[in-house]
């Protein structure tokens, strides 16, 4: 993922940690840490943005690389680059769009639906600054490589997502901030290799392994594949890349834990699992760019 080996084994090992940690640790660490704050929330609602900016950013690479391709390929960089933003809209209104309805006055049932619609364009003028930079910093003198990485980070990104969902009820974990309002939370508390299956269902309050917050987040980790494909790159600009994305995933897991949301494990199974994936997606697809020049 455009960093030196030695930055993914880092990676790997600190999230092993933290699930070991974790495993003996977690209700005692969060007992220790977890105290909702308004600053707290704040970060809860808009710190994704970061990580969803890179969707539309994997449409401008998409967009470019095609483009470069021919002219037969300008329809689809088109509708790639328009379903890119898309989901960048569609993530952010999903997991943070009550609180942006609430920005605008919005109530259901109550309001008039143009105040929801407003909402949605909000996050669409946040993300639409996104793919015009994008497009003027990419070098396209390997379009294979271009339509490799927005590939692999648009397809990543949705495979981590439905497999943190599809964890979730495979292990139904109570939150904490569910056992805090039991008598006796501790007697409630259960281990994240304690699995329940689909006790969940749409009850959120059992959905705490693994931290899909961490999912998003660790998106940022695939930052140094755009920096990677710049007119002007270099190894420098991808370790700060990589420094700012371990900065803005940890800052996050902890986030997780203080607003009573997550415990250790699942914050580091949330990023071990998605970083997992997209380095496995990215090398496939980098790694098939790379035979298409020979």
């Amino acid at each position: 993922m455009a960093v030196p080996a030695s930055g993914f084994w880092a990676v790997i090992t600190v999230c092993v940690l933290g699930i070991v940690t974790g495993s003996f640790c977690d209700f005692q660490i969060n007992e220790a840490l977890a105290n909702k704050t308004e600053i707290g929330a704040l970060f809860a609602t808009y710190g994704s943005y970061f990580s969803y900016c890179l969707y539309p950013a994997a449409g401008a690479c998409l967009f470019v690389g095609l483009k470069k391709k021919g002219k037969q390929y300008r329809l689809l960089a088109w509708v790639l680059l328009l379903l890119s933003c898309f989901m960048a809209v569609y993530y952010s209104n999903s997991y943070n769009g009550k609180a942006v309805r609430a920005l605008f006055g919005y109530e259901a049932g109550v309001s008039s639906p143009v105040l929801s619609v407003a909402s949605w364009l909000f996050w669409g003028v946040l993300y639409a600054w996104v793919p015009l930079v994008v497009i003027k910093l990419l070098d396209d003198s390997d379009p294979n490589k271009l339509i490799a990485v927005g590939a692999a980070i648009l397809i990543a990104g949705i495979a981590s997502d439905n497999v943190n969902l599809w964890f979730k009820q495979v292990a139904s974990r109570p939150r904490y901030k569910y056992l805090i309002t039991l008598e006796d939370p501790d007697s409630e508390f259960r281990n994240w290799w304690q699995m329940i299956p689909n006790l969940a269902g749409s009850d959120d309050n059992f959905k705490s392994w693994p931290s899909g917050n961490m999912t998003i987040a660790s998106m940022m980790f695939s930052l140094p594949m755009l920096t990677d494909v710049w007119k002007r790159r270099s190894e420098r600009k991808n370790r700060i890349a990589f420094g700012f994305a371990c900065a803005l995933v940890l800052l996050y897991g902890y986030n997780r834990i203080h607003m009573t949301n997550h415990f250790l494990s699942d914050v580091c199974f949330g990023t071990l699992i998605t970083y997992l994936i997209y380095s496995a997606i990215s090398t496939a697809f980098l790694r098939a760019s790379e035979q298409m020049k020979r």
